[in-house]
């Protein structure tokens, strides 16, 4: 039987098994049918031109866990910022952990999306917000037929978020081969702040399928500001899709950090419904071995006087793909608007591969738009001179990698944060920097 296959008649045992009257049960049934009608995407498609997920379907995937895991806090305190309080949504094998959580409903919902489905006082953001910006592209599909687990996240007006909030699912390894499919709802209200960070983490050598979607809604004058750390095992797989609706005078910022796993794909849309809007795309990708990473944006401007600001950096070694398919569509009313995308990439090896395909559909005609893309090795003469100054070959290299991607770094705003990614980049390239971090 075909993964398809048994996902859509899994389905059906899932159906069962809810025996509920949800908001959602009609959705759901809709989006099987689109997922059955679309199947998996292929390399056929435009999108989706330069990754293959043939090798990650041949595996025999159970679609529920068979039986509950734990995992002690002391095991897994690495993965957290432990250096400052938050609050914490966490999962194993897509199970909440109230034991390694840290939840609230003081002045604000941050907690589970089972718990949105299921009561009444959520429904009326529940029929508001859920799904009202995902797109029915297939694999969002699939993930809205089997929504039932992932972080639901509502921030009231004017409410100010003081801990960052983290989103951490943990995979053990119970089952031989695991698929997974978490879904995150995110409201912030007017004017209200917050800072998320979302981490997917395997502990064993087992395969993992991770199919997530989130929807984000930043309403007028709301701050957020999300950071995605990837960072995982050569057996884990992951395609995350995030899409993000703003309003007016909205600031929505998005770092993706791109270390480890087999396949990523990153799928980053923004929609612009209000003026001042300002949209940040940011990521750095570094890549070893056999590892792939796609990452595919859009920022689609549809008010005017807005902006958005694409920058993704990537280093890649071995024999690693990375892939870059980033869009930028302007509407016609979409004017005095300003807009930019950068792609910057350096080989290590002679075998490693990028493919970048920076995008801009313009229907505007008083506009700032610009795109940009570099592929290269490291600048033999600023190797040179550091040699000559008697640094090695090693540090040489990775000081100049380092400098590549810091600009990147420059504008995450949780200190002990920027700390720990500027440590796994060091890592990365096996290297001690020599300096604070």
């Amino acid at each position: 039987m075909s993964l398809k296959d048994k996902l859509i008649s899994s389905y059906l045992a899932f159906e069962d098994y809810l025996q509920e009257d949800s908001p959602i049960h009609e959705l759901r049934n809709h989006a099987i049918k689109n997922f059955e009608t679309k199947g998996f995407p292929s390399k056929k498609e435009e999108a989706w031109k330069y990754t293959s997920l043939n090798s990650l379907l041949k595996e025999d995937y159970s679609i529920f866990p068979k039986q509950e895991s734990s995992i002690e806090f002391k095991d897994v305190k690495k993965y957290f910022l432990h250096e400052v309080d938050t609050y914490k949504i966490v999962f194993v094998d897509g199970v909440y952990s109230s034991f390694l959580s840290s939840t609230t409903h003081e002045g604000m919902d941050i907690c589970l999306l089972s718990a949105a489905l299921s009561k009444d006082k959520y429904k009326p953001v529940i029929e508001t917000y859920f799904n009202k910006v995902a797109k029915e592209e297939s694999l969002t599909s699939l993930n809205t037929a089997f929504a039932k687990e992932g972080a639901y996240i509502y921030i009231p007006n004017h409410k100010e978020v003081e801990k960052p909030v983290e989103i951490v699912n943990f995979y053990t390894g119970s089952e031989a081969a695991l698929m997974l499919q978490p879904r995150n709802l995110v409201v912030v209200g007017e004017n209200a702040h917050i800072q998320i960070i979302e981490r997917h983490q395997s502990l064993s050598g087992n395969p993992v399928l991770t199919n997530s979607v989130t929807e984000i809604f930043a309403e007028k004058r709301a701050y957020i500001d999300y950071y995605k750390i990837q960072n995982d095992l050569p057996s884990a797989s992951l395609i995350d899709s995030t899409y993000i609706k703003q309003e007016r005078d909205s600031v929505c910022s998005v770092h993706t950090f791109s270390f480890g796993g087999k396949l990523i794909r990153n799928n980053l849309n923004y929609y612009q419904y209000g003026e001042h809007c300002d949209s940040i795309l940011k990521g750095i990708t570094i890549l070893e071995d056999k590892q792939h990473v796609d990452h595919n944006t859009l920022v689609h401007h549809i008010a005017p006087n807005c902006e958005s600001h694409q920058d993704y950096k990537g280093i890649f070694d071995d024999r690693s793909t990375g892939v870059f398919n980033g869009k930028v569509y302007v509407e016609k009313d979409a004017q005095k608007l300003d807009a930019f995308q950068q792609n910057n990439n350096i080989l290590i090896s002679d075998k490693a591969t990028i493919n970048a395909k920076p995008q801009l559909e313009i229907f505007a005609d008083d506009v700032k738009c610009s795109h940009g893309c570099t592929i290269g090795q490291l600048d033999e003469d600023a190797m040179f001179y550091l040699r000559s100054r008697g640094i090695g070959k090693k540090e040489a290299r990775a000081l100049l990698m380092y400098a590549f991607a810091n600009n990147v770094l420059e504008s995450v705003k949780i200190p002990e944060l920027k700390k720990r990614i500027n440590l796994l980049i060091a890592k990365k390239i096996g290297v001690s920097l020599g300096f604070d971090l």
